[in-house]
């Protein structure tokens, strides 16, 4: 397993790194059969400091946590902690859909853009209907079914999941209602 263990203008120490290191193992040996990768990013903000921990399984699925706590070693247990609680949750939804999913997730190239928002105080309405591009990026869109799109998007922590339908070929959208429940879009 890759680890990619960083700070934002902090130093992270050897001891640091390897507290990382052992715990990420041993939470993820107990759920996670096969990660492939984790990144974690310390950070402080104010007084606190925070830890954005991000696990890549073999599945391609994504599971992440965040926490936030006055020194770094509780801020990173408390991030191990949140994601132990989304695998320990999570594990057997990982195994009864995975089970006959023998290859990783398909993943198809796209283009996401940053658009400006067009509020202008001098003017009632804009000169063009085009918005103006702030940024451009590529993303991926993985090829899920509707059941692994709800539990990638629970696993990440995401308001809303675009993803290419396994079964209807076709890209759909799974989201959080403001009713709590979850939204899908086929269209």
């Amino acid at each position: 397993m890759r680890y990619q263990i960083t700070g934002k203008q902090i130093d992270i120490g050897e001891a640091l790194q390897t507290h990382v290191k052992t715990e990420l193992e041993a939470m993820l040996g107990k759920y996670a059969g096969r990660p492939t990768d984790a990144t974690v990013v310390f950070s402080k903000s104010a007084h606190e400091f925070v830890c954005e921990t991000v696990v890549h399984l073999s599945t391609g699925l994504n599971a992440t946590a965040k926490a936030h706590a006055v020194e770094i070693y509780a801020a990173f247990d408390g991030c191990c902690e949140k994601m132990d609680k989304q695998l320990r949750r999570y594990k057997r939804r990982l195994k009864d859909h995975h089970k006959d999913r023998t290859e990783p997730v398909e993943l198809m190239g796209a283009s996401a853009y940053i658009l400006a928002s067009e509020i202008d105080t001098q003017e009632d309405e804009p000169d063009t209907l085009q918005p103006i591009i702030v940024a451009e990026m590529e993303t991926q869109i993985p090829s899920l079914t509707v059941g692994e799109a709800v539990m990638q998007m629970e696993l990440a922590g995401l308001p809303v999941l675009v993803f290419r339908n396994d079964k209807k070929d076709g890209v759909n959208v799974v989201y959080r209602r403001d009713d709590g429940n979850i939204g899908w879009i086929d269209p």
